[in-house]
């Protein structure tokens, strides 16, 4: 760049800068122009979560995205000028097609057709699906209200329940929340509230999205669920990143990674050992003679969705030797040589692995095998540890999200709906499978976030058989994420019988092994 170049680019950006629009006013020109926070952020060079923390005054434009993001705001000050006049109030409800004389475009088949996105004709959220004369406009009249500018002077209280709001079609659309907060006594009430809030907006954007897809549908629960399993990908990113919002510290989700964390083709199998689970009991057997002990299979619920609070790593990943990598408040991936486990009565924390010697395992697999090599447990020796890559890390990095989507899951179960109990699981189980190298999620590469999650699952499931060895029972089988197989006693004095994320009920099935089963001792 020459220095005449570099010179003007200077006094623009002084120019613009002496000009910042406040946090309300940046938030009201995006939604003016029907722009998401995506858009404005890929536009720009940063997250999502970035613009949010812009919008709401968390934190203030640095460069070098600052000088686009500000050319971007003066742009659109000078399309959208401030009102001069007090905006009509808001009508809750979505405005009835009749209302408008507009109606959607169907095929054959009494179904919204999709098109190119663009911003609704009455909500002016974006939408791709299409009225009869091309537009672009909401289906079956699922507007989201748009959210009111903020008043100068007088701050209306947050109402006692949030309203349902509708979701645009085939990517769940932002909520509109107000973007200056309510005055509130304290800082820890403001959280709480403000907490309380997002997590009902996020809510509504679920049930909105099973609502839509039933109505798009007419009434065929399978084809509704087909709808909303193929969108649960974008929609479980887009409720990751508004869980992310108002974050204090900012992720990457393309880092540069050691090749030790990328697959060497896509034929070959990864090269961190997530420690998958896959024990029999040698010493039972439905081949004994004598089949005449009871094994009740039990079933895990959503350990995946469990395993979102995991030990993960947030800045760039350090080499180190030896055990300089490993903390209580870092994560990432190391390189270990196990110790003998010599418990063939209980299943080996690092799973059914053929080939002895030193391995890559994930933070969350290191934390059990310390934690079993502790004065608690002390059934192995500590492993050693040769190397790790490993940055800062932080337990709660998902925890907003896994809250929202147990919530979201209770009240399924409740309710009896299988639409949303469904929604929701294709959505936790699918971010966290498409979050490595996945072409089926362009929004995020983090590979050792995946198996740090995977491992946690199945760490989490090992912790069950070792509590049920403890108190007396005899663990016949651990697979997968979710069975857990005992006999020897009463399995509800050690676990709570029910469908509740941290619940155990008895695993149906035709398999053999499911429900309640006879096996025998192998030469008793």
């Amino acid at each position: 760049m020459s220095e005449e170049n570099s010179v003007e680019t200077l006094l623009e950006e002084a120019r613009l800068a002496a000009a910042m629009p406040p946090p309300e006013e940046r938030f009201r020109l995006r939604e003016a122009a029907g722009f998401s926070r995506a858009h404005i952020a890929a536009t720009v060079g940063v997250g999502r979560s970035t613009i949010a923390n812009w919008e709401t005054g968390v934190s203030d434009p640095t460069p070098p995205a600052r000088l686009p993001y500000l050319r971007i705001l003066k742009g659109l000050a000078d399309i959208y000028p401030p009102p001069t006049t007090a905006p009509a109030p808001i009508a809750s409800a979505p405005v009835p097609a009749a209302f408008t004389g507009l109606d959607t475009l169907r095929g054959p088949d009494g179904r919204a057709i999709e098109g190119d996105p663009g911003p609704c004709v009455r909500c002016g959220v974006e939408t791709t699906y299409q009225s009869t004369d091309g537009r672009p406009l909401h289906s079956g009249a699922l507007c989201q209200p748009a959210a009111p500018a903020p008043a100068p002077a007088v701050i209306a209280p947050a109402p006692a329940a949030a309203p349902a709001v509708a979701p645009t079609p085939v990517a769940l659309a932002a909520a509109a929340v107000s973007p200056v907060p309510a005055p509130v006594p304290t800082r820890p009430q403001r959280r709480s509230k403000s907490a309380e809030r997002a997590e009902a907006d996020l809510m509504a954007l679920i049930r909105g999205a099973v609502e839509h897809e039933a109505e798009r549908a007419g009434g065929d629960e399978d084809a509704a669920l087909d709808a909303l399993v193929k969108r649960a990908i974008p929609d479980v990113m887009h409720l990751f990143n508004e869980t992310r919002a108002t974050a204090r510290y900012e992720y990457t989700a393309y880092p540069a990674l050691p090749d030790i964390l990328h697959k060497p083709s896509k034929k070959d199998p990864d090269q961190i050992w997530e420690a998958r689970p896959a024990y029999n009991n040698p010493a039972y057997s439905l081949r004994a003679p004598l089949l005449d002990l009871q094994v009740t299979a039990l079933d895990v619920n959503a350990a995946y969705l469990s395993a979102l609070k995991v030990w993960l790593p947030i800045g760039k990943l350090e080499h180190t030797t030896g055990s300089d990598g490993v903390g209580p408040k870092r994560s990432g991936v190391h390189l270990i040589t196990p110790a003998d486990w010599t418990h063939p009565h209980l299943p080996n924390p690092l799973g059914d692995r053929d080939e002895p010697g030193a391995l890559w395992i994930t933070d969350a697999t290191l934390r059990l095998l310390l934690r079993l090599s502790g004065p608690k447990w002390g059934l192995t020796e500590a492993p050693t540890v040769h190397e790790s890559w490993t940055s800062g890390a932080t337990e709660n990095f998902l925890d907003a999200l896994r809250k929202l989507l147990v919530a979201a899951r209770s009240e399924a179960i409740e309710a009896g709906d299988r639409l949303t109990l469904e929604y929701v699981k294709a959505m936790y189980s699918k971010f966290v499978s498409t979050m490595g190298e996945s072409q089926h999620n362009r929004e995020m590469v983090r590979p050792d976030w995946m198996h740090n999650i995977h491992s946690q699952a199945y760490a989490l499931h090992c912790g069950r058989a070792y509590k049920a060895h403890q108190a007396g029972l005899d663990v016949v089988a651990l697979k997968h994420t979710d069975e857990l197989h005992v006999t020897g006693g009463d399995w509800r004095k050690v676990f709570t019988e029910g469908r509740g994320v941290s619940e155990l009920k008895i695993k149906t099935g035709d398999s053999k092994t499911s429900g309640e089963y006879l096996v025998g001792k192998v030469g008793g």
